[in-house]
């Protein structure tokens, strides 16, 4: 599949930006000979299954551009590469522990010159933002798949202003509703959209954007 899925949807990027996002299929191909970084099987959908997935996030945002953003479990950049390229003034803290994938998000965000990203070989409760921002904290954190939301939740506590943003697939209610129960969280700390609300290829169905501000 070719980026033009991505354009479909972001008609508006730059020439860099429509660049940028061009590289990451070659670039992620050439890395997963090496490293398993995504499934093999799954290399021909890079755009559609990992670049227009992280997409997503961006379209929950609308018009607000955050101004820093911490992927937690980022892989080898998903969903904190696409979101750098379309947010070219955010900077983009990529946290992982194990280092091979940090090497591999790294590697492609100077293979495409991104300028705003940091990436970190660490979990996420050791990352001290102090370094980073004045705050201490990031305004939110983004993840993709990474764990369940009542093991998630307490990793980042106290490390946004803003909220979670996760994208997520499934039974997501059962979900909301162990960690609603283990970590005692009111309901209306949860919001949830369809992905299939913005783009309506079939791979989307079932798929969701996951917001909490809870501990705020």
């Amino acid at each position: 599949m070719t980026p033009d899925i991505v354009f479909k949807y972001f008609p508006n990027l730059s020439n860099t930006q429509r660049e940028q996002i061009e590289k990451l299929s070659p670039l992620y191909r050439e890395w997963n000979a090496k490293i398993n970084v995504i499934s093999r099987k799954d290399e021909h959908n890079i755009y559609l299954h990992h670049v227009l997935h992280s997409l997503a996030v961006a379209k929950y945002l609308k018009e607000f551009i955050p101004s820093t953003v911490m992927d937690v479990g980022c892989g080898g950049g998903f969903p904190g590469i696409p979101l750098a390229i379309l947010y070219p003034n955010t900077h983009f803290i990529l946290v992982d522990s194990i280092g091979k994938k940090i090497k591999v998000a790294q590697s492609i965000a100077e293979s495409i010159g991104l300028k705003n990203v940091t990436t970190l070989h660490c979990r996420a409760e050791e990352v001290n933002l102090k370094e980073f921002t004045q705050t201490g904290k990031v305004e939110l954190v983004v993840s993709r798949a990474v764990t369940s939301l009542d093991n998630f939740i307490p990793w980042v506590k106290g490390k946004y202003t803003k909220g979670i943003i996760c994208l997520k697939g499934g039974d997501i209610q059962s979900e909301i509703d162990e960690c609603l129960k283990r970590l005692r969280i009111s309901p209306s700390h949860f919001f949830t959209k369809d992905i299939t609300d913005w783009f309506n290829e079939d791979y989307f169905q079932e798929k969701k954007v996951l917001f909490s501000n809870c501990y705020l």
